[in-house]
């Protein structure tokens, strides 16, 4: 079995893009089925199927932007 380094990555107003060979613990400690070998992980917290995206950010205007000084 070959070993794929851990990267993630940031999408602006998006999710995290996370690949390679990692653990991911749900909640209650045990770990998650990986179902891909990249995975969406929600930031947004709208999400039906967290911790993964299912694109709901884009329907909430999701952003990583600060807020405008002043808002």
């Amino acid at each position: 079995m070959t070993h794929r380094i851990p990267s993630v990555t940031v999408c602006p107003n998006g999710p995290l893009l996370v690949r390679g060979d990692v653990e991911i613990v749900g909640d209650d400690g045990d770990p998650l089925r990986n179902p891909r070998r990249t995975v969406a992980l929600c930031r947004c917290g709208a999400s039906a199927i967290k911790p993964w995206c299912d694109g709901t950010h884009k329907l909430t205007r999701f952003s990583t932007e600060p807020p405008p000084e002043g808002a």
